[in-house]
């Protein structure tokens, strides 16, 4: 019999539906989980079990009158960079340690109406900065595949939670890929929207053009399922579109016949490891097998996208965490003689070093006679960057590229080396300067053992495109119903 901590949203949903099985029960079984397996990967910041019970025995009552919705009586967790009313949040930072939020973010609100529930905030990078998961203040997170390799950042958390059976669905948050890198990283499927899709309201900000909140699940119809309650209009975000949702569901199963699908020659560089790149084709390929049209295009921009994003999102970091300062917001130094004396040593205090790292980047960009140079050069850069994916969706409708150019790198391995840290964004920063929708699907393996995803990008607001893609290939293989064995 397959157990709960193996079982899919929707294999979750019918036996609910069937009356075989209780969201208390449910609930039940994955707090045992968590509580005989995470102190070996660490993915949870804050467990709520009590909330969760409280949570699943009202969605019981509400299944038991009839009510239905995609989520109703299915444990969730979130990464902890989400606001959570009467629930500490700290965004991985000391300087929110004693941080309990007064309200919700508006994907709570959404989650907590779908009858969902709520099973614990997750480990991050600090502030979202990262792609290890090694920035945390807290704890460490590891990649449940090997412990000896990163969970990818900085959704490492909830990526690993997913994957390692200890939630069956997770939301994150993704910059500059902080939801794909981890979900190709732990073998789960990892979906960024389009900017605006989703709200962002309750999401404590890293770089506000850039920062969109989005789903990891354990196969496509999982992910697809979460999307559609968090997604919608919310006045409360002024960067929320008023685009109609549709149901993301509807055309999973639909034939990918005739679809042209663009591989992009930028992305294919010789010092990827090849082994990414041949498991990659290899999905192209599966892809053309299913009817669609594989066709070679071009990026021109993609080689300047990492510096544009690292300069944009730093000056945009730069000014958003000048709020944590010891008056306004967060954690305050103690034994101070005088209010600059309390500004320096808060943030020195309450800040780690990839987030000081990251504000001085961006206030140096930001500077008077810089500002030209570097800040206002990576928003043209932005500019032709998004120019490259509107031609290109002129003649393909999704594009095809690694997740990530290495596998799971080693937990240490990069830490003290942030240009090859910033590097293992350089397939996913693109989608997040242009806005559009993204995600990563599992793949293959290594040698080792490791899991490999490739990215879908579609054009903006063709989520439903992007994921009936991803479900045409997932349903042709097999790797998606791999587990970790921890």
């Amino acid at each position: 019999m397959v157990k709960v901590h193996e079982m899919s949203i929707s294999q979750l949903k019918e036996l609910l539906g069937k009356r075989e099985i209780t969201s208390h029960e449910i609930t039940e079984s994955l707090i045992e989980r968590i509580n005989a397996i995470d102190s070996s990967i660490n993915t949870f910041l804050y467990p709520t079990f009590d909330l969760a019970i409280k949570q699943a025995d009202e969605a019981d009552k509400r299944i038991q009158n009839g009510e239905d919705t995609p989520l109703l009586g299915i444990p969730i967790a979130l990464k902890d960079i989400i606001c959570t009313k009467g629930i500490r949040t700290t965004a991985g930072s000391l300087i929110l340690q004693n941080f309990i939020p007064p309200y919700n973010a508006t994907v709570v609100d959404k989650l907590s109406q779908a009858g969902a529930v709520l099973i614990g905030k997750l480990n991050l990078d600090e502030f979202a900065m990262g792609s290890s998961c090694e920035n945390s203040a807290y704890q460490l997170t590891f990649n449940p595949w090997n412990t000896n390799r990163t969970p990818g950042g900085s959704s490492g958390g909830p990526a690993a939670a997913v994957a390692s059976g200890e939630c069956p669905g997770a939301l994150g948050t993704d910059t500059g890929g902080s939801i794909r890198l981890p979900a190709s990283f732990c073998g789960v499927v990892g979906v960024k929207p389009t900017y605006g899709r989703v709200s962002r309201y309750g999401l404590i900000a890293f770089a506000s053009s850039f920062d969109q909140i989005g789903t990891f699940g354990r196969n496509v119809r999982d992910s697809a399922a979460i999307l559609n309650v968090i997604s919608g209009h919310d006045t409360m975000d002024s960067t929320s579109s008023v685009n109609p949702v549709p149901d993301f569901m509807t055309n999973l199963g639909d034939s990918i016949k005739g679809m042209k699908i663009g591989l992009p020659r930028e992305y294919f560089v010789k010092e990827m490891d090849s082994v990414i790149s041949k498991t990659v084709k290899k999905a192209a390929d599966k892809l053309s097998e299913l009817g669609a049209e594989i066709l070679e295009i071009s990026l021109p921009h993609t080689e300047y996208a990492v510096a544009a994003y690292y300069i944009a999102a730093t000056a945009e970091a730069s000014s958003n965490l000048s709020k944590f300062d010891g008056i306004h917001y967060g954690y305050r130094t103690k034994d101070t003689d005088d209010i600059i004396e309390v500004y320096t040593k808060s943030r020195s205090e309450g800040f780690g070093s990839e987030v000081k790292l990251r504000i001085m980047l961006g206030t140096y960009s930001l500077s008077a006679g810089y500002y030209d140079a570097f800040y206002l050069k990576s928003l043209k850069v932005r500019s032709l960057i998004k120019k490259d994916f509107i031609e290109a969706f002129q003649k393909v409708h999704s594009i095809i590229t690694p997740t990530a150019p290495t596998q799971p790198f080693k937990i240490g391995e990069r830490i003290n080396d942030p240009l090859q840290m910033y590097l293992a964004d350089i397939f996913t920063v693109t989608a997040s300067l242009s806005g559009l929708p993204a995600m990563s699907v599992p793949c293959g393996f290594t040698q080792e053992n490791l899991p490999i995803g490739f990215q879908i990008i579609a054009p903006a607001f063709a989520e439903d495109v992007m994921l009936k893609i991803a479900y045409a290939y997932e349903q042709s293989t097999q790797h998606h119903k791999r587990s970790p064995s921890i």
